[in-house]
């Protein structure tokens, strides 16, 4: 197989979060298979996240400080106004250096822009002999709610491609006039050699402190599980705005003794296998990756039914346990049956170990080299 050359561009190089950890991966699967791989970013990050040593890939990134949001011209100055034509200026000098790239490219070149953001810059820039794939790594309900549906509708709707990640949302992005929208999941992050021992009376829940993660709703449900159940902990993994509320909710709610803040992790392989069960509150979420690696690991997981992504990864009384989305009783009820009960934690998780592979790494690269093709023909 001679390799390609690719392009990611995103809103940053190496964003802390989902997204980031994905194209992360993605770049490296892909240059181990034998593509030239680059990483174009429009802005340097505000929260940055390790690539580790000597990654396989190239990065760049377009501006120096992160470009503001588009100004809005004064009245009577309309486009004559001197903040607007600067900003323009600068995103017209960003998408020419985005050209020189594309333009330098070799023949059978692929652009993978990996969020909408940065698509903005993209379609500035002179694409021509290179198809450009688009993607949503969010819910269709999600996208609807934010200002990025407008955005994805404008900018993608032109793209050779437009993946999402489970084929429920590609069917609503084509209820709504899209003609390009195909899906593709995300591969499993990591893939453990050995499994938890599902031992410790320990819950995991890892992702970053913030609303849509929902860990004051999972606060709430631990308040109902956690006196049910005396001995076991909440472990939580992660960092960031909501930290200062959070723990001050926990406090309220005397949590305190059964709670451990477990700080942002490098390790999520190590903080699963020292826990029996994964919980996850979220308000929003696309194709979660702590579920794949949970499961991985052998852990089942009790999750809110919050997008197509989450029953796509996990499927409901048969490798781990859905509740209605926001319904925090019935999420405490799913955590107390599986801390009471060692032989149904057991069964999940083995099942779920077993039932995630079906989104291993080379499953989903081959995927994509399938697509790469079908799109240069």
């Amino acid at each position: 197989m001679t390799g390609r050359q690719i392009f990611f561009v995103a809103n940053e190089v190496n964003e802390l979060g989902g997204v980031g950890r994905w194209q992360t991966q993605m770049a490296r699967l892909l240059a181990e298979r034998g593509h030239r791989v680059t990483i174009i970013g429009v802005s340097p990050p505000q929260m940055p996240m390790n690539l580790g040593e000597n990654p396989p890939f190239e990065t760049l990134t377009l501006y120096e400080r992160r470009p503001p949001a588009h100004h809005r011209p004064r009245p009577l100055l309309g486009r004559f106004d001197p903040a607007v034509r600067e900003q323009e200026a600068d995103r017209r000098a960003a998408a020419e250096r985005l050209s020189r790239i594309f333009r330098a490219a070799r023949p059978g070149a692929v652009i993978i822009v990996t969020q909408v953001w940065a698509m903005e810059w993209v379609a500035r820039a002179d694409t021509a002999g290179h198809p450009v794939i688009g993607i949503s790594h969010e819910s269709f309900e999600a996208s609807r709610a934010s200002s990025r549906f407008e955005r994805v509708l404008t900018y993608y709707r032109n793209v050779d491609r437009l993946l999402v990640l489970t084929q429920e949302d590609a069917d609503l992005w084509v209820g709504e006039g899209l003609n390009n929208v195909g899906f593709m999941p995300n591969p499993l992050p990591l893939t453990p050699g050995t499994p938890s021992p599902r031992t410790e009376k320990a819950v995991a829940c890892i992702g970053r402190l913030s609303h849509d993660k929902g860990v004051d709703l999972l606060l709430d449900v631990w308040a109902q599980a956690a006196p049910r159940q005396p001995g076991w902990i909440l472990r939580i993994h992660g960092a960031g705005e909501k930290e200062t509320e959070l723990r001050q909710q926990c406090a309220e709610l005397n949590l305190d003794d059964s709670v451990e803040w477990a700080g942002q992790t490098d390790d999520v392989t190590e903080a699963l296998r020292r826990s029996s069960v994964c919980v996850q509150s979220s308000r929003r979420e696309g194709f979660p990756l702590v579920l794949l690696e949970a499961m991985a690991c052998g852990v089942p997981c009790v999750a809110f039914d919050c997008s197509p992504g989450v029953r796509e990864i996990v499927r409901d009384g048969e490798d781990g346990l859905l509740a209605r989305h926001g319904s925090t009783s019935e999420l405490a009820r799913h955590l107390v049956r599986l801390m009471s009960d060692e032989k149904l934690r057991d069964t999940l998780g083995t099942r779920a170990r077993e039932n995630v592979r079906r989104f291993a790494p080379d499953v989903i690269t081959r995927r994509w080299e399938e697509l790469f093709d079908f799109l240069e023909r």
